[in-house]
């Protein structure tokens, strides 16, 4: 499968729903993917330029919260990362679209089952905490960027 970012899709668990990336212009899920839009703006280079600058605000973010630093951001599914978000009525909300791809990032807690989530995306950058597979997420930022 041929990609506009670079990304390796051999092997990746959600080749069955993708339909490539070059060959739908970049909306492999059918909604936008922010590494195709800034490649196809911007050029391959500046992409990774951009990235490394949106993993420094990240983690100036994580740090002033109190979050162990992020390592990396990768291109990923709504589909994946779109958790269910409780709310004080009871409800459940999801943020995000399943069908857009996002960047971001996992962040293991030492000693601990439970993880740090960061999704990324031009308007946004969304942290929260959860537990094995996705276990009861919580919504800790939702910032404006």
């Amino acid at each position: 499968m041929c990609t506009i970012c670079g990304a390796e899709c051999n092997g990746c668990q959600f080749s069955g729903n993708c339909r490539g990336c070059e060959s739908t212009c970049g909306k492999p899920f059918g909604g936008t993917c922010v590494a195709a839009e800034y490649i196809k703006s911007n050029g391959k280079e500046k992409y990774a330029e951009f990235k490394q600058n949106l993993l420094a605000e990240i983690n100036a973010l994580l740090k002033a919260n109190n979050i162990p630093p992020a390592g990396a951001i990768h291109e990923l599914p709504g589909s994946y990362v779109n958790l269910p978000y409780p709310l004080p009525s009871s409800e459940t909300v999801k943020f995000l679209d399943n069908t857009k791809v996002y960047l971001g990032s996992q962040i293991e807690k030492t000693n601990s089952n439970v993880c740090y989530g960061v999704v990324v995306d031009m308007d946004f950058i969304l942290v929260c905490s959860y537990g094995i597979n996705g276990s009861n997420p919580k919504l800790m930022i939702y910032k404006s960027r």
